[in-house]
């Protein structure tokens, strides 16, 4: 075929191809038939039910693999239904290109049945990027321009609108172009790092999604170890950038400025790494305390700038970890004291979010995955269920929209089929997103879902009443039979009420079979308070 008869879905198609972005997750509509219509036999389409799921599933996919992914969604609808998990992607700093069809040029100015009205202000300002292509010979080069957006960090979505009667036109070729790389920090905000590093007694790291993200674990615990710092996890980390089982882990600050304040106050130097300073969740008045001496290393120079205090080291994680730690030789200071955790918790029924958390981490392969939502439990999980991986093994949300962790699950383990993917998940997230699980039977991929049931949302219940609400309606979800709607959608399934159903359950699920799998787990309503 001659390049000028090539049409922009031919161009398209062999830039996606050189792009490595042949797996498409999405939930097609009328104005997506131009695009998907004689889809190559090379290329997979993966097949949502509900368009947040779709954004989801390509979310964990995304970050397990730490590529770009390609999400094709319906017009101002289908984006519409995932507007929460495209916020969700965007605060997980996901590399994604999510395309939509627009209808047919012709037609826009009759503001037709399925347009999209004024498509590129929809998603904003979730998106690092929005474009509808001025002519229809731009659409391969705006996919080009889509991709290095998505890839350059920060890393994050970007939209484009693509009319339906473009890919029938006649496309100007474009040039794929590699992904640009991260950048190194400046080398005097290096040295200066390093001189603190050197001077202090006390110090204290505290670690973000950005360092799991950029394949840098090894590199950070190579650092606090020549430190000897105590390494704490940003208050609402999505990631794990530090092993929860080293002697080092020094714990899980709190999402409150006066209790994170009091935790770091014995330090005489805090750095932050690839994190916001600080994630807050609930306000309960300034701290008396003040921070230490504090640096903060971040890619993305608008969580430099928003910072309240402390001095910013502007570079991506893996270039800014190695250059500190070539300028820094292991310290004589004494070891920080290891984050206690609380006795093993007794076999009851109810089964205990506690007892529950402990029996899955004794039992969980050392290279599965981990992907959570239960929102309600968190405390449990932290303290019963360490993980302890170093590269790429635990995945939750950043922004609090729920809905991500049944989808993520599934991205995850299609993402690598060779390891398995364990998602705990509460009743309540579960339902934002249980088409998901359609999806994982029909890739067969190796998730095995673990539904947290106690019956309620009762993260908003307990965070309602420390707040001074009472009575609240819209909390109660008794009833929900969860291994029916998993078998329902060809999912095995089973019910989990004793701690002798657990281990009967768990003793077969990880022996290496293939395929999802579905826990209805029976939890005590009864929970602690959340901080």
């Amino acid at each position: 075929m001659r390049s000028e008869d090539r049409t922009v879905r031919d161009i398209t198609r062999g830039l996606m191809r050189e792009l490595g972005l042949t797996t498409v997750f999405g939930n097609p509509g009328t104005t997506e038939v131009p695009f998907l219509t004689g889809w190559p036999d090379d290329f997979r389409y993966v097949l949502g039910l509900q368009e947040s799921a779709v954004v989801a599933m390509a979310d964990g996919y995304a970050q397990s693999r730490r590529e770009p992914v390609l999400v094709n969604l319906h017009s101002a609808g289908g984006v519409g239904h995932a507007q929460g998990a495209i916020f969700t992607a965007y605060r997980n700093r996901t590399p994604m290109i999510v395309t939509a069809g627009q209808q047919t040029r012709s037609l826009m100015f009759d503001e037709p049945f399925l347009g999209a009205t004024d498509a590129t202000t929809f998603p904003k300002p979730y998106v690092k990027w929005s474009y509808e292509p001025a002519r229809a010979a731009d659409v391969p080069a705006a996919l080009m321009r889509a991709y290095q957006l998505a890839t350059t960090p920060p890393y994050g979505p970007v939209f484009v609108s693509i009319p339906a009667d473009d890919w029938d036109q006649p496309g100007v070729p474009v040039t794929a172009r590699p992904r640009t790389p991260g950048f190194a920090p400046a080398p005097t905000a290096v040295t200066e790092l390093a001189d603190a590093l050197r001077r202090c007694e006390r110090p204290a790291f505290v670690v973000g999604p950005a360092v799991d993200a950029d394949g840098a674990v090894a590199d950070m615990v190579e650092l606090a170890e020549k430190t000897q710092a105590a390494v704490f996890a940003a208050p609402m980390s999505p990631r794990c950038s530090f092993p929860e089982d080293h002697p080092q882990f020094a714990g899980f600050l709190q999402p409150e400025r006066r209790l994170l304040s009091a935790e770091l106050a014995e330090h005489d130097l805090v750095v932050v790494w690839g994190a916001p300073a600080f994630t807050f969740h609930v306000y309960r008045g300034e701290s008396e305390t003040e921070l230490p001496d504090l640096f903060l290393v971040h890619d993305d120079p608008d969580v430099l700038a928003r910072a309240r205090q402390g001095r910013g080291v502007l570079g991506t994680l893996a270039h800014s970890l190695r250059q500190v730690n070539g300028r820094v030789e292991a310290s004589q200071r004494s070891a920080p004291e290891t984050y206690a955790r609380p006795p093993k918790p007794i076999a009851s029924t109810p089964l205990t979010a506690a007892y529950v958390f402990d029996t899955i981490a004794e039992a969980l392969p050392e290279d599965a995955a981990v992907v959570e939502e239960t929102p309600s439990h968190r405390n449990d999980l932290h303290e019963y269920f360490p993980i302890r991986s170093t590269d790429g093994g635990f995945f939750t949300c950043f922004s609090g929209a729920l809905g991500y962790g049944i989808g993520a699950a599934v991205g995850v383990a299609m993402a690598d089929p060779s390891r398995r993917t364990v998602a705990l998940i509460g009743d309540g997230s579960s339902m934002y997103g249980i088409q998901s699980v359609w999806t994982a039977v029909r890739e067969q991929a190796p998730v095995t879902f673990v539904i947290m049931d106690n019956a309620r949302y009762a993260a908003v219940a307990v965070l309602g009443a420390a707040a001074g609400g009472s009575k609240l309606p819209g909390v109660e979800l008794g009833g929900i039979d969860f291994a029916a709607l998993a078998t329902s959608l060809g999912c095995p399934a089973k019910l989990i009420r004793t701690p002798k159903d657990l281990n009967a359950a768990l003793a077969e699920e990880f022996t290496g079979k293939p395929g999802p799998t579905l826990l209805h787990v029976k939890v005590n309503p009864a929970h602690r308070h959340l901080y």
